[in-house]
């Protein structure tokens, strides 16, 4: 098995060398937390057996450096460490890895301990003993495989995700067995999502498919950061929940994406008391995302083009009234808690099948056109306008054409085309950024009044990014001058 920390491949389901040299160390140098638990791995002991037979030099230093850095938390001391090994390469050397990755504030004080992973590995024999312990690795991973896979084919079918993800973005999964039981660390650098599982009575399923839907959906909420904005005076609500982690207090895209995937998972697990347990943690707009939903399911788009539409139809004033009348320091008593059995049938999530047709040429383009392969993205536009008479994918056609004839600064061919994505009735996220475009091009030809019209369509737009508004101010004062 070659399972590199340093080149993970999307989807995959392994272990990490590296990890396992830390967790090795840090075993060598007595962090017992979890040691005598049942759920543990008897590989731990076996390893630990094994280093305590050897002579390591090295050893002393790495001792000392884990006693000074000591936390009482064990979840707390092991997350700290399994920062650090996603950040280092592989043996022999362990160098930090600076490419695509900020070093994170938990990893930044353990960078000395890196140092010594390389004479610690050559030492304590870690090449044989990483060798030896495949196929108690190969046997955990097998646990993983069938759940994980479905979980996976689950989230994409409902999100309508023709990949894993957007391109240059890898998903990670490693299991670790010489760490304490029962932990699942998810972390997120640069374009590498990775989740860390350790042993357990039973896979961690639901877990890892949570961290799948981050690795989904996380990067819709910063694409969609300006429409976002203008909705985070709710976020005033997740500051009356006490309970609430401040990850989510302090950061309105990440209570955001909770709050969907809250929803997500109550759709996919037939859980409508899901929502109520969300909305009394903290996550305010779990209510909203659970009325939309179904919505969505209907449509024939994948979350990543419609997810635009969804946010901005975020209402103030009706989320406002929901959430003044709710209780959050009482609640309900299940709060938090799992669902209770349910006594009758509940409501099944309305099956969202996969991109067909139109609506999936029209999510590939859509990919192209962020990843700025502009011919390609070209081509499945052109695509869409001949698989259907649907206004509304024409529309977004026309004007994912249209922004590409700007970008190749064809101004002619780009307003004409801009011109037919609004003259089709286009989702209101795109008819602002539309009017904008159409405003920018008329400066440009020195139409000032004309320029002000667009720009003035575009501010009345409910929806509107933040973005979209700030270029439609901008362009408002600049065509009073000309």
């Amino acid at each position: 098995m070659a399972a590199r920390a340093d080149q993970p491949e999307p989807g995959q389901l392994d272990a990490s060398q590296t990890l396992f040299t830390v967790m090795a160390a840090l075993n060598a140098a007595g962090f017992d937390a979890g040691l005598d638990e049942p759920t543990g791995h008897r590989l731990r002991k076996q390893v630990r057996e094994e280093l305590a037979r050897r002579e390591i030099p090295s050893l002393r230093a790495i001792r000392q450096f884990v006693a000074e850095h000591h936390q009482r938390d064990a979840g707390a001391e092991f997350g700290q460490y399994v920062s650090l090994a996603l950040i280092v390469g592989g043996p022999p050397d362990f160098a930090l890895r600076k490419r695509d990755v900020e070093i994170p504030p938990d990893a930044l004080k353990l960078v000395e301990f890196a140092k010594l992973l390389a004479p610690f590995y050559r030492e304590a024999g870690i090449a044989g003993l990483w060798q030896r312990a495949q196929p108690d690795i190969d046997e955990y991973i097998a646990r993983y495989h069938g759940p994980v896979s479905q979980a996976v084919l689950q989230v994409n079918a409902y999100l309508r995700q023709q990949t894993s993800g957007f391109k240059g973005r890898r998903f990670q999964i490693f299991i670790e067995l010489l760490a304490p039981p029962g932990q699942v660390q998810r972390r997120s650098y640069g374009f590498e999502d990775t989740v860390v599982v350790t042993p357990s009575a039973q896979p961690r399923t639901f877990d890892v498919r949570h961290a799948y839907l981050h690795y989904l959906l996380d990067p819709m909420a910063a694409r969609c950061e300006e429409i976002l904005d203008r909705k985070k005076f709710l976020a005033r609500h997740a500051q009356r929940v006490s309970r609430l982690d401040d990850s989510f207090r302090d950061d309105f895209l990440s209570l955001t994406t909770e709050s969907l995937i809250k929803a997500v998972e109550s759709r996919l697990d037939h859980d409508p008391g899901g929502i109520e347990r969300a909305l009394y943690q903290g996550f305010v707009l779990a209510p909203f995302f659970s009325e939309h939903l179904p919505l969505y399911e209907k449509q024939e788009q994948s979350m990543m083009v419609y997810y635009p539409e969804m946010v901005g139809a975020i209402d103030l004033k009706t989320e406002e009234a929901r959430l003044s009348k709710v209780d959050f320091n009482r609640g309900p008593e299940r709060a938090g808690k799992p669902a209770a059995p349910q006594t009758a049938e509940p409501a099944p999530a309305v099956p969202a099948a996969p991109l067909t047709g139109a609506a999936k040429t029209l999510d590939d383009a859509e990919q192209l056109y962020v990843a700025r392969d502009l011919n390609a993205a070209k081509k499945k536009y052109l695509e869409v306008l001949e698989q259907t008479n649907e206004k509304v994918l024409h529309a977004d056609a026309y004007y994912g054409l249209a922004r590409i004839a700007a970008l190749n600064k064809d101004p002619e061919t780009a307003e004409r085309l801009f011109r037919n994505a609004l003259d089709l009735g286009p989702r209101p996220a795109t008819r602002g950024w539309v009017l904008v475009y159409l405003g920018k091009l008329a400066l440009a030809s020195e139409e000032p009044e004309q320029a002000q019209q667009y720009f003035a369509g575009a501010l009345q737009v409910e929806g509107i990014s933040k973005k979209a508004r700030e270029e439609a101010e901008s362009g408002m004062r600049a065509s009073s001058k000309q």
